[in-house]
């Protein structure tokens, strides 16, 4: 039985350590620059300044004047893939390359198929999908699928005669010092997220009037499957506050069969030519004088 998943993250409890970032790094073996003064230096706590073929997660670092007497307004965000309840990225893919994992809803990458097109870069409304390599493949978070499908939903018992569900989470999930991070049933997950808002906006000490849920209701209240919890207006954050996914979906959608077509009779055409040049031997060998 299929169960929607999803990762929470809670703006307002991160530090921007950065564990996250690294987490990811070292568990899809993403490569970093080694050398001395190899990174570019960007006058920012921020690093790199945005995703890249290597880098599939960052810390968003927004710094803006308090307006209280004192100190600095800092809002921590995180910039990855969003898992689109409908993925304009997955719609368009040619090869199947990007799909929707139909256990959690997450969407899947399988690197050996992708053709390198980038359709799904034109198809993203957060602008997500990097390529990388010298045969260009894409790259983007997977939410860990791989751990995930290793014992995703183990029974286990926490001593108190209770039996809860143990989840293999992804690993930026489960780095995380402060608790920003979380990941579960997407329903629960929601339900977290409209409870931190609550609790935000009618605390005593240091309310936060602008505090919302992202994720939830986008794209016609299809949602997302990374719900957020943000302390401060949507734009603050860099995420749009209505994404719409652009209309060249609709348009590489339809042509996308025909690209499938196209590949298949290249391989058939491929494969009869093959077949036709089993055995033969050329007699002899032409020679040109000019040349030689």
């Amino acid at each position: 039985m299929s169960t929607e998943m999803a990762i929470y993250f809670d703006s307002s409890a991160c530090t921007a350590c950065k564990g996250c970032q690294c987490a990811c790094k070292c568990w899809n073996s993403l490569p970093s620059p080694l050398g001395l003064n190899a990174n570019e230096f960007t006058h920012s706590y921020q690093s790199p300044m945005d995703l890249n073929g290597n880098t599939r997660l960052i810390m968003r670092f927004e710094e803006n004047e308090s307006p209280k007497k004192w100190g600095v307004e800092w809002s921590f965000g995180r910039r990855s893939c969003m898992h689109c309840s409908n993925p304009g990225c997955a719609s368009v893919c040619p090869s199947g390359a990007l799909s929707v994992d139909e256990a959690t809803g997450f969407v899947r990458v399988e690197e050996d198929k992708c053709i390198g097109c980038r359709y799904c870069e034109t198809a993203c409304p957060f602008d997500v999908p990097r390529y990388y390599g010298p045969d260009s493949k894409v790259n983007k978070c997977t939410a860990c699928l791989d751990r995930q499908e290793n014992g995703r939903a183990a029974q286990i018992n926490n001593g108190t005669g209770v039996t809860q569900t143990q989840f293999n989470v992804p690993a930026c999930v489960h780095t995380c010092p402060p608790g920003a991070l979380d990941f579960g049933p997407r329903d629960e997950m929601i339900a977290k997220a409209y409870e931190r808002v609550e609790f935000l906006k009618n605390r005593e000490i240091d309310p936060s009037p602008h505090a919302s849920v992202y994720g939830d209701k986008l794209f016609d209240g299809a949602g997302t499957h990374v719900i957020m919890v943000l302390k401060y207006p949507v734009e603050t954050y860099g995420l749009p506050v209505d994404p719409k996914v652009s209309p060249m979906v609709d348009l590489l959608g339809w042509m996308k069969p025909l690209t499938g077509l196209a590949a298949a009779a290249t391989v058939a055409g491929l494969g009869l030519s093959f077949l036709t040049g089993i055995g033969y031997k050329r007699d002899t060998l032409h020679y040109d004088e000019k040349k030689h």
